[in-house]
């Protein structure tokens, strides 16, 4: 069976740095766009970056343009979000997630495959 695993995630203060991972067996997922999306508590889960599945195209949310970064290693079937200058509103639950289609789209409905999530807590 195909899985997705994040890592990365944790406790840090604002203006602090993290870089999440996501690490997918079972399926090749070198052809396939992946994304990046975030859930905070009582909101919606929201679209945070995406890449094509040549690396060569990437979409960012405007609440993180600038400041995150998105990459991939294909040969590892594993995909990255560089995350800068963490503030409060950045802290929630981040999933990784891969779309067959492999342009990347800004749409939760788009993606075929999900992480579990790992949790962002970002402290004042």
């Amino acid at each position: 069976q195909v899985h997705l695993v994040e890592s990365g995630g944790g406790l840090v203060q604002a203006g602090d740095s993290l870089k999440l991972s996501c690490a997918a067996s079972g399926r090749d997922f070198s052809t396939s766009a992946l994304g990046w999306f975030r859930q905070a508590p009582g909101k919606e889960r929201e679209f945070v970056a995406a890449i094509s599945w040549n690396g060569e195209i990437t979409y960012y949310a405007d609440s993180v343009k600038g400041r995150c970064s998105i990459s991939r290693r294909n040969a590892h079937n594993m995909w990255y979000l560089q995350m800068n200058r963490l503030n409060p509103e950045d802290a929630a639950v981040y999933y990784c997630a891969a779309d067959i289609q492999g342009l990347p789209r800004r749409g939760i409905a788009n993606y075929d495959y999900w992480g579990q999530g790992t949790q962002v807590t970002v402290s004042s």
